[in-house]
């Protein structure tokens, strides 16, 4: 018997929530809590697959490149679950996001739940009930051109991955991994820093002074404006924009006869100039016009919360995946920066009302991408529905993240259908003969003492702006870095406070008065290193990745250890250098910034229908037979390699002998100027963590191998053991250690038994100093009590366990078996007596830092529990609960950024997953061909495995 109950499938528990109260009884909405299934790694394929030709890949290269899929373990129970609700069911609605994820997401449920009842493909772009029930009436068919491109991308990910990163495990260290999207974007920060370690700055001065009208009853007598020293003697002065990268004058700059100042040279002008009477040379009004900005695309979003926000791109993603999932925003994932005509109508609207209907042009603005490759499938990022709410009206709703996130979309969205910002810019140049001819020969040109003097040109420009238009919304931000020393932009050369600056009113003839003239001293910036927000504006000017994918590139080299924040920079490890160095000299086309681009065109090409994604894996992976470069393979690459000297991959010259090494443990400086004997290793010294690579010059690299080769200061003799005791700098910080005596082993040994007599050998004591030591101030009595760490505190008389005090990488604490207590006190350490030891674990545990053991944050009430949810401190770091289920935060989340709704969705995945299971469940083999086409779906099943 029918019961006319409808199940609905989207990805997360939350958007479930949020469209079950939108729909009827009749409905029942489920989440597959993301993916359900993938490829497996080839070690856990079944025993009988492992030989076959699934046995590399999980993918049969030979046969059409057949993937064989897995459920995922942590996923079985979820599917099981599934498979119960639609037996209850009598029509299946796939509702999963409507990108290559989200309809591979889809085809893969289909393929597992294997419904016998109607199938619908219901897509939507935002969670509103006038969205959701457009979503019920219009269903589609599932798109198969969509599900081919995101699994050849997920095919070509396997290949690339598994060809090239053991080339990198053999050659550079283990666990390293490359990629066809993070190895490109991991070049960009290499060579930029190569840019910067090659710079050479320069020097070069000017002149700036504060003047006004000279005439007391002058209208704008009172205002006072700042100018610089553009020209002098007809020659143009030099400005930072006229330097190259090797602190020479631009070619084009030297056939004009620019001239560059010193020191000497710029106080000379002043000089000149003193008590000099300026007059304006010359006066310019221009119209000034300055047009919004587009909406919001999955890239601008992301540059755009990092400049205002101080976001990175995966928190950005985050946030904005809960704000479209509680329907406060569009789809987060798209390139393109158009708004349908219900949401500019909107936007217009909501600028008349809020700021006059002056504030809005006559007709609606229309944008479109200027992006290398994109799709503009979907509408640019805006406020959920016809009618936008404003950030006061969601403020009782949202807070934190959420909030910030949602006020920055809403502002750029209303803004973009605002009027032009107008006004006017005035230049202004200002002459007066120096009086000093010494100065003559600086600017190329021979001046004779009853001849005209040289004149002196500085230059002012202002821009007043008389309408704000979309300003009175909304103003775009600037990138770091994107400034030079002299304050200029990098690009225009125009001073960022000329804007709305106003010059007082003056006519060519005005005389004006120069006073604080100064001589300015200027070095030229090598180029700023990529910021997340300018990576992802690289790369999309490039082509390379989709808008779903540069959070995840970005949080991929980080965490491979290949790029590390400082501030908002990026700056890329040794590490890097030497894999980006293996990948150009043998992998050269794979990392080719035009390859990758016309790769992800070739995915948009499939995913279009356009291109067969079988014959485009065979020319990947196979070639096509017509030689290097444009014809060879992947796999034929991999195979003629060659020898590769991992030493030489592995080092950077840094100059006079020096290099740099990356080592198993960590990059260090050799010199290799130094004579050695045979056997012997050149002078080494290690490499802080915290120096970036253009900072390792070769008078830092000369410092780190003295300092290296200093054997410490000799503190004094341990009375106890009688071995000296020295206090020395280490890679992680300075420390003191005993020295032991050399020891001796009898020569018969074999190597295997030296080795293990070696290893027998008793360690020498070591320790860190505290915060407030220092290697010049530390003495014998202060090492020696560091040495005696950890010190027994004594025994719990309940338990009869030990307890110690040590000191530990978060600070100073007690340990008793497992159980630790943090010391309120590096001193506390030495003087702490087992009563006080007792007291402490007779209290609550704390976590690090903390006061009490109070829940980190309250979030609120879970849905399927009932009972409150917590941020906690574990032992195994933050974790969330409702007191029945544990769930550790992810690395890219953190007690103060994780939302009421990301918990509720964590804590899900955690009950779907179920407990722990000590058995390996089987394994399925790949499905037969062919299956049956399944009405409505066009996509043919047997065509995925």
């Amino acid at each position: 018997m029918s019961s006319g109950r409808k199940l609905v499938i989207v990805e997360s528990p939350t958007k479930a929530r949020k469209i079950q109260g939108y729909l009827g009884d009749d409905f029942e909405v489920e989440s597959s809590v993301g993916h359900i299934r993938d490829l497996p790694q080839p070690s856990e394929l079944p025993a009988d697959m492992k030989k076959g030709p699934f046995g590399k890949f999980a993918v049969n290269v030979d046969e059409g490149f057949e993937p064989y899929y897995e459920v995922y373990a942590d996923k079985k129970k979820k599917v099981a679950e599934l498979k119960r609700a639609l037996k209850n069911a009598d029509e299946l609605y796939l509702a999963t996001d409507e990108d290559r994820e989200g309809e591979a997401i889809a085809w893969h449920l289909l393929e597992e739940l294997k419904p016998k009842v109607p199938v619908h493909r219901m897509v939507f772009h935002e969670i509103t009930r006038e969205a959701i029930e457009r979503a019920l009436e219009n269903t589609r068919d599932l798109d198969e051109h969509l599900v081919d491109a995101q699994e050849t991308r997920r095919i070509l990910d396997r290949l690339y991955g598994y060809e090239v990163s053991p080339v990198l495990w053999r050659k550079v260290r283990q666990g390293l991994s490359a990629g066809r999207v993070q190895s490109v974007a991991t070049r960009l920060v290499v060579e930029r820093e190569r840019e910067r370690m090659a710079f050479v700055a320069a020097e070069y001065w000017d002149v700036s002074g504060t003047f006004s009208l000279a005439d007391p009853s002058a209208e704008d007598a009172d205002k006072s404006f700042d100018a610089r020293l553009v020209q002098f003697g007809g020659a143009r002065v030099a400005s930072g924009r006229d330097f190259d990268d090797r602190g020479q004058l631009k070619p084009a700059a030297a056939r004009d006869g620019v001239v560059q100042l010193d020191e000497q040279a710029a106080s000379l002008v002043v000089g000149g100039l003193e008590g000099a009477d300026f007059a304006v040379r010359s006066l310019e009004t221009k119209p000034y016009t300055r047009r919004p900005a587009a909406p919001f695309t999955t890239s601008t979003l992301q540059q755009e919360a990092s400049r205002k926000l101080r976001f990175n791109s995966r928190q950005t993603m985050r946030t904005a995946q809960a704000l479209y999932e509680n329907g406060y925003i569009t789809y987060m994932r798209t390139d393109s920066p158009s708004l349908s005509a219900e949401a500019t109508d909107a936007a217009r609207r909501q600028a008349a009302e809020l700021y006059g209907p002056e504030f809005v042009p006559g007709s609606p603005r229309v944008y479109a991408s200027k992006a290398k490759g994109a799709q503009e499938a979907h509408e640019a990022i805006r406020p959920a529905g016809d009618s936008f709410r404003t950030p006061a009206q969601v403020a009782r709703e949202i807070s934190g993240d959420q909030f910030k996130l949602y006020e920055l979309i809403w502002k750029r969205t209303v803004a973009s259908q605002m009027a032009d910002a107008k006004g006017s810019t005035a230049s202004v140049r200002l002459a007066a003969p120096i009086g000093l001819t010494a100065v003559a020969p600086l600017s190329g040109k021979t001046f004779v003492p009853d001849g005209p003097a040289p004149e002196a040109v500085f230059a002012a420009s202002g821009t007043v702006i008389s309408f704000r238009g979309f300003l009175a919304a909304y103003e775009e931000g600037t990138d770091d870095g994107a400034e030079t020393a002299d304050g200029t932009s990098a690009k225009s050369g125009r001073r960022r406070n000329d804007e709305d600056a106003r010059l007082p009113q003056m006519s060519e003839g005005d005389l004006l008065g120069g006073r604080d003239l100064t001589a300015d001293g200027h070095s030229t910036s090598a180029p700023p290193r990529y910021t997340e927000a300018s990576l992802i504006k690289a790369l999309e000017e490039r082509g390379i990745g989709r808008p779903s994918t540069f959070a995840s590139t970005i949080s991929t080299i980080q965490d491979r250890g290949y790029v590390l924040s400082r501030g908002q920079a990026l700056v890329p490890s040794w590490l890097a250098f030497a894999v980006i160095r293996l990948l150009e000299e043998h992998f050269e086309w794979l990392i080719d910034y035009d390859f990758t681009a016309e790769m992800e065109a070739d995915l948009d090409a499939i995913a279009a229908g356009d291109k067969d994604r079988v014959a485009w894996l065979t020319r990947f992976y196979f070639g096509d037979g017509t030689g290097r470069e444009e014809g060879e393979g992947l796999r034929q690459l991999v195979d003629d390699l060659g020898e590769i000297d991992a030493r030489d991959i592995n080092s950077v010259q840094i100059g006079e002998g020096i290099q740099l090494r990356v080592g198993r443990y960590g990059p260090y400086v050799e010199d290799l100027s130094v004579p050695v004997k045979e056997g012997e290793n050149p002078p080494r010294a290690s490499v802080p963590d915290d120096l970036a690579p253009d900072e390792l010059t070769v008078d830092k690299a000369r410092e780190l191998l003295a300092a290296g080769a200093d054997d410490g200061r000799v503190l004094g003799t341990d009375p106890g053991s009688g071995n000296p005791v020295v206090a020395r700098a280490g890679r992680y910080g300075p420390y003191v250690t005993e020295q032991l005596p050399e020891p001796t082993f009898d020569e018969g040994l074999s190597a295997a038994a030296l080795k293990k007599a070696k290893a027998a050998l008793p360690k020498p004591r070591t320790a860190s100093l505290l915060k407030d030591m220092s290697l010049d101030t530390v003495t014998l009595e202060d090492a020696l009590r560091l040495l005696s760490l950890p010190r027994v505190v004594g025994t719990d008389p309940e338990t009869g366990v030990e307890i110690t005090a040590q000191n530990g990488r978060y600070g100073p604490y007690l340990k008793k078996g497992t159980d630790s207590r943090t010391l309120p006190s590096e001193e506390a350490m030495f003087t702490v007596t087992l009563e006080e030891a007792l007291e402490l674990y007779k209290q609550p545990k704390r976590g690090r830092g903390a006061t009490a053991t109070p829940p980190l944050r309250e979030l609120g009430e879970d849905p399927t529990s009932g009972k409150p949810i917590v941020v906690k401190d574990g032992r195994f770091g933050a974790y969330v609960t409702d007191g029945e289920t544990n769930r550790t935060l992810p690395r890219d989340l953190t007690p103060e950024s994780i939302t009421p709704e990301k918990a509720i969705e964590l804590l899900a995945e955690k009950r779907a997953a179920g407990p722990a299971k000590k058995k390996a469940p089987a394994r399925k083999a790949p499905a037969k061909k062919p299956a049956a086409k399944k009405a409505p779906v066009k996509k043919a099943s047997a065509e995925k495995k």
